[in-house]
């Protein structure tokens, strides 16, 4: 069991890094470049699943200090949730957002009812 917990552990750290590097320089791992239309949120949901995994692992080996279930279940469980969560939005397309027109604006050269320029 415990080469389980730390290899989830390798992973939580590997994702950490990758966050980070992420926020930093806005690059992603070469398998989600293609996907990934803002970089921040994309760190940001790996350095939340990372630390998700470490916390994880830290408390199986007795490192920090031993809570109850229920906090360690729900609080690793909000970060991970949360970090997919993320990493769903940085995937989502852009919205471009279009100027709304104004009721009086009419542009250069637009002919009336009848066919003669204003």
């Amino acid at each position: 069991m415990a080469w389980i917990v730390g290899t989830g552990m390798l992973l939580g750290l590997l994702a950490i890094v990758a966050g980070s590097v992420t926020l930093a320089t806005g690059w992603t791992v070469p398998t989600a470049r293609r996907h990934v239309t803002r970089p921040r949120l994309h760190g940001f949901g790996a350095l939340f699943m990372g630390t998700s995994l470490v916390l994880q692992s830290l408390l199986y080996f007795r490192i920090l200090p031993s809570v109850s279930w229920e906090a360690r279940f729900f609080g690793s469980n909000a970060l991970l949730f949360s970090g997919l969560l993320l990493i769903g939005l940085s995937q989502s397309p852009l919205r471009r957002r279009r100027p709304v027109p104004q009721a009086f604006d009419k542009p250069v050269g637009t002919f009336g009812p009848r066919g003669r320029a204003h």
